[in-house]
Order: C-alpha cells, then sequence, then structure tokens
C-alpha cells in the first residue's frame, strides 16, 4: 500500500525529490530505487516534519516513535486496526496524528479512503490529509468510532466483488464458455455496471429494476439470488468484518 501511494503522488505530480522513503531491507530498498527513480530512499528516518507510517500494525509504535525522534509533528498511519490512542502515545506530546484506511483500488487509483483525526489536529492537518489520500482515489472523514464499519465494508469490500467474479467465471464456463472468454466477459461485466452505478451512485435499486422485466431472464436469476439469501449474505459478510475488525483493534 506504501508503494500505491507513492504512485499515486507522483502521477499527481508531486517532485520525487521531496519524497524520501525508509526501508530496512536491503532487497527491497533496492527495487525502491528501481521504481520510483529521483526518490530518495534510505534504511533510517532522516530529519522530518510529515511522516507516512506504511507499516504493519506489530511495527507502528516503533516506526511513531523514530518519526517523532527524528523531528516529526504530523504522521498520518495507513495500518490497520491501530486506533489514534496509540498513534498519539507513539509518537508523544506535539505531534499531531491521522488514520487512514485506504482499501487495494489504491494500486490502480481507484481507492476509497477514510480518514480520522485526533482532536488537535487543525483543517490544515485534515488538507493535508486528504490531499495526499485523494492521489489514489477518493477520501472520506469520519469519527473513528465508524472505522471499523469502513473497513468491513470497504477495507475487505474488493474481496466481496472478487468473490462475485469468481463465481461468475465459473457459472460462465459451467455454460459452455471456455476460461479466456468468461473472465473477459465477467470484467467488462463488472466494470461496466460499475460505470452506470457511479453515474448514479444512489439508484442502485433503480439500475436493478430496469434491466428485470417483469417474468423476463432477469428476474428469473434474482429470483433464485432471493432464494439463496444472497443479500442477507452479504449484510452478514459486512457485520463478520466490521466486528473483527473491532476485535483486531482492541488487541
Amino acid at each position: 500500500m506504501g508503494a500505491a501511494l507513492v504512485q499515486g503522488v507522483l502521477r499527481a505530480g508531486r517532485n520525487p525529490h521531496g519524497i524520501t522513503i525508509v526501508e530496512v531491507s536491503e532487497v527491497r530498498r533496492r527495487e525502491l530505487i528501481q521504481m520510483f527513480p529521483g526518490v530518495v530512499v534510505v534504511d533510517a528516518v532522516p530529519a522530518c516534519s510529515d511522516v507516512i507510517v506504511a507499516v504493519k500494525p506489530a511495527h507502528v509504535a516503533e516506526a511513531c516513535a523514530a518519526a517523532a525522534a527524528a523531528g516529526a509533528t504530523r504522521v498520518m498511519s495507513i495500518a490497520a486496526g491501530v486506533r489514534l490512542a496509540s498513534l498519539q502515545m507513539s509518537s508523544g506530546p506535539g505531534v499531531r496524528v491521522i488514520r487512514a484506511m485506504p482499501n487495494t483500488p489504491a494500486v490502480v487509483g481507484m481507492a476509497a479512503t477514510a480518514i480520522a483525526v485526533s482532536t488537535d489536529c487543525a483543517d490544515s492537518d485534515r488538507a493535508w490529509a486528504r490531499e495526499l489520500m485523494e492521489c489514489v482515489g477518493m477520501v472520506i472523514e469520519l469519527d473513528e468510532s465508524m472505522l471499523d464499519a469502513f473497513t468491513g465494508l470497504m477495507g475487505s469490500g474488493p474481496a466481496y466483488v472478487f468473490y462475485l467474479a469468481e463465481s461468475l467465471h465459473a457459472a460462465a464456463m459451467a455454460e459452455g464458455f471456455d476460461t479466456e472468454t468468461s473472465a473477459s466477459l465477467v470484467a467488462q461485466l463488472l466494470s461496466g455496471s460499475a460505470a452506470l452505478l457511479q453515474r448514479e451512485p444512489k439508484h442502485a435499486r433503480q439500475l436493478r429494476e430496469r434491466v428485470t422485466s417483469p417474468n423476463g431472464t432477469t428476474a428469473a436469476g434474482v429470483a433464485e439470488l432471493d432464494a439463496h439469501r444472497v443479500r442477507e449474505a452479504l449484510a452478514a459478510a459486512v457485520q463478520s468484518a466490521t466486528a473483527r475488525s473491532k476485535e483486531l483493534g482492541d488487541a
């Protein structure tokens, strides 16, 4: 995710010489130097003011402490499940902290990201975080209490969509399409439908009803989805993922 954010920032026109990546692995440092010409890649946190922490949750406290020791006064973490209180404790007094929760479509610049800020953050801090995360997609600000639900819906959501694609792919093959054709058809189905939904984001039900003629083929298919309680299964998936996010954050 950190690499996806760097790619987005560079696509947005930021000067690569103004970006420093800290990476402890020598092998990965060499890879990053090749990936991002002009970006400074080092093995320890240099003097800094603004830091994005993009490490595994178990290493967040160490990274925040190192950033604060190097002079950081603003830290944004994209690590899942690490609360603002923990970020603040690790960073120490005088450091404004922000949580950002992007999802994996950040890789193609189409993420949905939620941000939550500590109480001492100013509008300028919100603007800084929003501007950076908008380099990889849309951004909304939420109260931290809503981030677990955001994770259950949007963080895990791409997996639900890929699960649907996987299932449709298998169904297409069962009807006689070859692997390559079925994969292409399903990808086009999802991207085309998503484009319609982007145009009318509040009208998913109406979009479905426009396709569903009474007693037609779509009605027969939707009746099967209802009979197998797919709507309830999706709601349960979001609820379960949300609950697990809360458990991980409280651990």
